[in-house]
């Protein structure tokens, strides 16, 4: 009889492997099920970096074929970036100087052109540490991205440059004649370009915090008068030109971007 009561007794405090896994949520939180990672490989650190500097390798090849390209084929795009100017005419004011132009346009086309295969790079690097559920979203938030910076290149092209160069041209037009140099106008084109693409950028990084936890849809929401502020500080700061119509232009952009991602959060976490 007691050594049934001590049975007993070693039944009923030993838990069992349901019990425990329901009483350490900690570790199915902090760790992710194997059955989530489908490519969960054990790699060193060198590997990782032999990993890395293949990618990085493999970029850079990219980024040199589209820069070779595009310094062949440099004087079309030249012309294109110069239809907004509206016919003012451009001055060479120093030897070499659009030998030196020609480099500059192809290395940001280059850049442009190669991003994909950049874009690809960095995803077969990332992709292996990544979840079921973390894959998910990485289609669609490549593509959006993609998206977004193309959009905001055209926006540039089609309405900004040309609003700050008319501005340009009405406010001197009866004083001054119009001959601009050549390297200070692609510099306003380019990075004017460039920056707007990049600010186009603004609902991704609210998908990425809203996904991650880190800002919810209604703080964001709440947030906006800040936002309106940092809106006008930073179509101020990325604009190359001084004109406030431009300004007023990419600080509108950036505050419809906003409202935008803000509207895709709160959507998601319905």
């Amino acid at each position: 009889m007691q050594a049934d009561v001590s049975t007993l007794d070693a039944e009923t405090s030993r838990p069992t492997t349901s019990a425990l896994d329901a009483a350490s949520p900690a570790r199915t939180e902090l760790e992710p099920d194997p059955d989530d990672l489908p490519d969960d490989v054990e790699m060193s650190l060198f590997d990782h970096l032999e990993e890395l500097r293949q990618r990085i390798f493999y970029a850079l090849l990219g980024v040199v074929g589209g820069v070779v390209l595009c310094f062949w084929q440099v004087n079309w795009i030249v012309k294109a970036l110069e239809l907004p100017a509206n016919g003012a005419k451009f001055l060479q004011l120093a030897p070499g100087e659009y030998f030196f132009v020609s480099i500059k346009v192809a290395g940001y086309s280059g850049i442009l052109v190669a991003s994909p295969l950049i874009l690809y790079q960095i995803i077969r690097f990332v992709l292996p540490g990544l979840t079921r559920r973390e894959r998910r979203f990485l289609g669609p938030i490549v593509f959006g991205s993609s998206i977004l910076f193309a959009a905001g290149l055209g926006f540039a092209y089609i309405a900004l440059i040309p609003a700050a160069l008319n501005f340009f041209i009405q406010y001197g037009g009866e004083v001054v004649e119009q001959l601009w140099s050549i390297d200070r106008y692609f510099e306003f084109v380019l990075l004017l370009m460039f920056s707007t693409g990049l600010a186009f950028q603004i609902p991704v990084i609210q998908l990425l915090l809203g996904l991650v936890g880190i800002v919810s849809g209604k703080q964001m929401l709440a947030a906006w008068r800040y936002v309106l502020l940092g809106a006008v500080v930073l179509g101020a700061v990325l604009t190359p030109s001084t004109d406030p119509l431009t300004q007023s232009l990419l600080g509108g952009a950036v505050l419809a971007l906003y409202m935008a991602g803000t509207g895709l959060v709160l959507a998601l976490r319905r």
